[in-house]
This record gives structure tokens, sequence and C-alpha cells, in this order.
């Protein structure tokens, strides 16, 4: 006899060999479902609109201020500058300029964001929650 045929249900198996073939497969499906959460993966829900169902998974909303986003993205964007700069003539040559000009204008609007968000996170830092202290930082 085999393992995967251990767990099966013959005809002549009686109430206690079948419970605890059926255990053993219910005990394998909660250890996939425990791992499967070990990944911090939220609990699916469905939703019925009309005759559609959508599945929802309940998460929180992530509590960034975005610096550190717009800082990455605005030093992306100067890498880019600097990549493209020693190409310049080729670009202009091919009528590619504009790929220099899209590069400086992320990253002028890249450090308008920055500013943004560094001034956000500071509103977001004095707030004074609801029930009256202040948030730590």
């Amino acid at each position: 006899m085999s393992d995967g045929e251990d767990w099966e249900i013959h005809e002549g198996d009686g109430p206690a060999t079948i419970e605890r073939k059926l255990g053993h497969r219910e005990r394998a499906r909660l250890e996939r479902i425990a791992r499967r959460h070990e990944f911090g993966r939220p609990e699916v829900t469905e939703l019925e609109l009309g005759r559609t169902t959508h599945r929802v998974a309940q998460v929180e909303p992530m509590d960034l201020d975005g610096v550190r986003t717009m800082t990455v993205g605005t030093i992306v964007w100067g890498v880019a500058i600097i990549g493209l700069l020693p190409f310049l003539g080729t670009l202009d040559e091919d009528g590619r300029t504009w790929w220099l000009w899209t590069c400086v204008a992320g990253f002028g609007l890249g450090l308008i964001g920055v500013e943004y968000c560094r001034r956000r996170r500071k509103a977001l830092r004095s707030q004074v929650p609801a029930g009256g202290r202040r948030r730590r930082t």
C-alpha cells in the first residue's frame, strides 16, 4: 500500500478508520491555511453586489507619510538625468532630447513632492488625536 492510498476511504473501512483518515485531511487543510497566513496575507471575505460576488481583503490602511517614496523617486529621476547626459549629442541628433527634459521635469516635481510630503508629515505629527494626547513619532 503506497502513502497516498493510506488516506483513501475504502468500502470496508470502519467508522474509526474513516474518522482518522478524514481527520488527517482536515488537519492538512488547516496547516495549509496556517502556512498561507504566516506571510501576512489578510483574511478575504466575499461581498455580493447584485448578481456579482467580489472578494474583499480586510486590511488596515498603511500609515505612511510618503517622504521616503518621493525621495527614492526623485533620486531615480536624478540618476536618469546623469545617465542621459553623456548621450546628449546622440539624443539631439535623433530628436529625443525630450527624454532628458522628462527626467528634469520628474526631478523637479519630485523635489516639490518631497517638500509637500515633509510638511504633511509635520502636520500629521502635530495633530491631537481624539484621545487627547499627541501621537508619538
